[in-house]
């Protein structure tokens, strides 16, 4: 009988830290600090906890706030831009629809043939070392960028409207979710066009078709200080009736210039109803909510050349 128990206590001993294994496999994000990386010339742990969504936005990050880098950084010339590649969709970070902060979002099904203009920010510090929505570590010394619809992973050129510097960027994360933003560069890749330290600035953004990452779509140097127009649109409307009843109300609410540009899509005319040209990024942010406020939604930016 004594070899009997003897095995019975064996049998459950191997049986609870089997148990332990499978919860600690479970865990989807760690809850230790994420090793730094080489560039940073930072010590291992000295980026505070893991990302962790379950937490409040609070307690999150171990800075309060973002910015630059505190410590000496790698010379961002000499860094190398990601080769674009044909990669299978991260397992994380593709669920469509999304929503964030009240707005629902709808991943693309690919990347290939997006283009767009809008206002670039950029994030740092903060977020360094923090899981990505891919759940990759994001490395604001890697040429990254975070979008609301391309894939994950996919790759784009960012091109600068202002003074024709571009980067590539492997596009990682989820965002910007601040209104009027089209794309959140990482530090370095930042640096390299020239967005940091404005904080914000005109970008074109261009996919690479991942069926031909070797194509590398270059965008049209442009004239020094011929960034073009931005312009905040309302909306676009089949009915000239429907686009001149929004033109009057959004006039008579004191927001303009306001005006209606009739132009041809898909075989029928489009009348789009726009506010502008704006100045600069802070005009747009400070009329975003005032024509949100008419009920008509949030304008989206649109940049035309000059």
């Amino acid at each position: 009988m004594m070899p009997l128990r003897k095995s019975a206590r064996t049998f459950a001993l191997v049986a609870v830290i089997l148990g332990l294994t499978a919860c600690a496999g479970g865990k989807k994000r760690p809850d230790r600090p994420v090793a730094s990386s080489p560039a940073s010339g930072q010590e291992k742990g000295s980026r505070g906890q893991a990302h962790e969504t379950s937490r409040p936005q609070s307690s999150r990050y171990r800075h309060e706030r973002d910015g630059e880098p505190t410590l000496p950084a790698p010379d961002i010339a000499s860094l190398a831009e990601p080769v674009p590649r044909a990669e299978p969709r991260s397992r994380y970070g593709n669920k469509t629809p999304y929503t964030v902060l009240g707005r629902t979002y709808t991943v693309l099904p690919t990347a290939k043939g997006y283009v767009d203009r809008g206002i670039s920010s950029w994030y740092g510090q903060k977020f360094h070392g923090y899981m990505t929505s891919s759940f990759e570590p994001y490395d604001m010394y890697q040429f990254t960028a975070a979008h609301k619809s391309l894939p994950l992973p996919s790759y784009a050129r960012v091109t600068n409207l202002e003074n024709g510097k571009s980067v590539v960027v492997r596009v990682n994360d989820r965002g910007p979710f601040h209104e009027n933003r089209l794309v959140d560069l990482s530090y370095a890749a930042a640096v390299r066009i020239g967005i940091w330290p404005k904080g914000t600035g005109l970008v074109e953004v261009r996919a690479i078709d991942p069926e031909h990452p070797e194509d590398l779509p270059v965008a049209e140097r442009p004239q020094p200080g011929a960034s073009g127009r931005m312009y905040l649109q309302i909306g676009a409307y089949a009915e000239p009736a429907n686009a001149e009843r929004v033109r009057r109300e959004v006039q008579q609410a004191g927001i303009g210039p306001v005006r209606i540009e009739t132009v041809a899509s898909g075989g029928r005319s489009v009348h789009r109803v726009r506010v502008g040209p704006v100045a600069d990024v802070a005009e747009a942010d400070a009329l975003t909510p005032r024509i949100r406020s008419l009920g008509l939604g949030s304008p989206r930016v649109t940049i035309d050349d000059r």
